[in-house]
């Protein structure tokens, strides 16, 4: 019988990330995301997991899955850098693509300023005493 029979998943088995998940990975400045493409077609992205002191995880390449990897790819929401070729692999840089930002529309014709309410000339104001 196998051992994951007996015993359920723990809450440390790792869970496939969304996408979106993936994208704050790629998107973390602190955190280079590279994709290897080996001679045979298979990829792999993976990025370095620093260790972390309080738990004593890391220090440790992560694989990200690539199915997810592969979907921001085609929709755009990542791009590839320039190549390291070896002989039996390429290597890229993953970066996330910045969407620009629409700039605030203005309109054609600048708005008419609001006419302030006509005062009474200074000499017919009565003052309080």
């Amino acid at each position: 019988m196998p051992l994951s029979a007996i015993r359920p998943p723990s809450a440390d088995t790792p869970r496939t990330p969304a996408p979106a998940d993936v994208l704050r990975t790629v998107s973390d400045a602190r955190t280079p995301v590279f994709v290897t493409v080996h001679a045979n077609g298979r990829r792999r992205y993976s990025y370095w997991r620093p260790l972390d002191s309080t738990t004593g995880r890391g220090g440790c390449y992560a694989a990200l899955p690539t199915a997810e990897c592969d979907e921001l790819l085609s929709a755009g929401r990542i791009a590839l850098g320039d190549p390291l070729t070896d002989p039996t692999k390429t290597t890229y840089r993953v970066r996330p693509v910045r969407t620009p930002q629409t700039p605030a529309r203005i309109p054609s014709t600048p708005a008419r300023p609001a006419q302030a309410p006509a005062q009474a000339p200074a000499r017919d104001r009565v003052r309080a005493a």
